[in-house]
């Protein structure tokens, strides 16, 4: 599978929210911005799910879709982060095969079938 947009790995959700908000140098504007956010709910720092509250509470970032992809399959997380604003709930799978399948799956929803805002789409072939 190859992508044609650069991927951005944070090792923290204060690390993302930092990029996010053109505090580092990579997002500077909307134009430049992540089509889309795949979403740990548990990294370091700020933990995935007060990620996912500040992003959709923010008026810059709202519409950057983010898809929760995690091992929790708690219903309690699984509502919350819908309940936040959370696009797509994924529990990672547990073999790598499975993993890069889900990725594939997931390219081809959020970039060739679903409509994005304007500046979301960045195609990944």
């Amino acid at each position: 599978m190859h992508l044609s947009n650069p991927l951005i790995w944070c090792k923290s959700g204060d690390e993302a929210l930092d990029l996010l908000r053109a505090q580092g140098t990579e997002v500077q504007d909307t134009e430049t911005q992540p089509g889309l956010i795949l979403l740990d709910l548990n990294i370091p720092g700020i933990d995935g799910r007060k990620t996912l509250e500040i992003i959709k509470n923010d008026d810059h970032l709202r519409h950057i879709p983010v898809v929760i992809l995690t091992t929790s399959g708690s219903e309690q997380d699984v509502m919350a982060c819908y309940q936040a604003g959370a696009n797509t709930y994924v529990q990672k799978p547990v073999t790598f095969e499975g993993l890069i399948d889900a990725i594939r799956q997931m390219k081809e929803y959020w970039f060739e079938i679903a409509l994005l805002p304007k500046q979301a789409q960045h195609p990944m072939h």
